[in-house]
């Protein structure tokens, strides 16, 4: 899910935003505790934020309770490594903007590791899911290739590497490209005939057509090479949270929890 920075006036919402975050059974906040006395070593408290929908990799279930890949991850790596946090779920663009403004130390939501990103002030773990972008159709359209969707009505998810690729591929196309605020609304717009194709991460979308949640279907060979998710902070003082979750990260996949983590969404 790759996306850029939209305007630092958001920063300004996210304030009142967060003082009405609370605990997992507030619906909208997922709150995640080391076991006691592991965390009593470090004594270490984090508030991180989070997007709202973005499955599997965040999500709210059928039982009210804040779920996900990068839900599940976060927790097994605080437990290993002896911290406690807050995860704010906040949307894409306010959680980068809590984090600019100091409202949260981090985030965790699909944020995929770019050259741009970097250069623009993003702080990355250790890569920790490799995800490429794809072009998903109406489930009965005709489209067999790219090459079909020469000129078509394309819906993205504003500052993601979906959105990149599909700016990537414009010209050559010949795409009119309308920006959406999250996925949902995108992939509407392409069931409701608004658009022709949207553009996603290829975990994304196949966790939401396996999951029978949208009739789309994806483009055979629409895939880019994709880049790694990895958590994110804004500022360098911020570095002790990435260590740590670089190291639990490590110690999980070693263990073998990663793998148990990915396989419960993924299969």
């Amino acid at each position: 899910m790759n996306r850029y920075f939209k305007s630092f006036v958001a920063a300004a919402l996210v304030c009142s935003t967060l003082a009405g975050c609370g605990s997992s059974s507030g619906g909208s906040t997922a709150e995640k505790t080391a076991s006691s006395s592991t965390a009593a070593a470090s004594g270490k408290h984090f508030v991180i934020a989070t997007d709202t929908v973005f499955k599997p990799f965040e999500y709210t279930d059928a039982d009210g309770n804040f779920v996900g890949i990068d839900v599940d991850l976060l927790a097994a790596i605080a437990k290993d490594q002896g911290f406690t946090y807050d995860l704010n779920s906040l949307g894409w663009d306010s959680a980068i903007a809590a984090c600019q403004a100091g409202q949260a130390d981090g985030m965790i939501a699909g944020a995929s590791i770019t050259d741009e990103r970097k250069q623009n002030g993003w702080i990355f773990s250790d890569g920790y899911y490799t995800a490429t972008q794809c072009v998903a159709v109406a489930a009965d359209s005709d489209v067999k290739s790219l090459d079909d969707l020469q000129g078509a009505n394309v819906a993205v998810k504003t500052g993601t590497a979906g959105a990149d690729y599909a700016n990537s591929l414009k010209d050559k196309y010949n795409f009119n490209i309308t920006t959406y605020e999250d996925s949902p609304t995108m992939y509407q717009a392409v069931t409701g005939g608004q658009a022709d194709c949207c553009f996603e991460d290829t975990p994304i979308m196949s966790y939401t057509i396996k999951q029978g949640e949208q009739d789309l279907k994806i483009v055979d060979g629409s895939e880019n090479e994709g880049n790694d998710y990895g958590m994110a902070v804004f500022d360098s003082s911020e570095q002790e949270l990435l260590d740590l979750f670089n190291a639990g990260l490590k110690d999980i996949k070693a263990s073998g929890e990663y793998d148990k983590i990915i396989a419960k969404y993924l299969g």
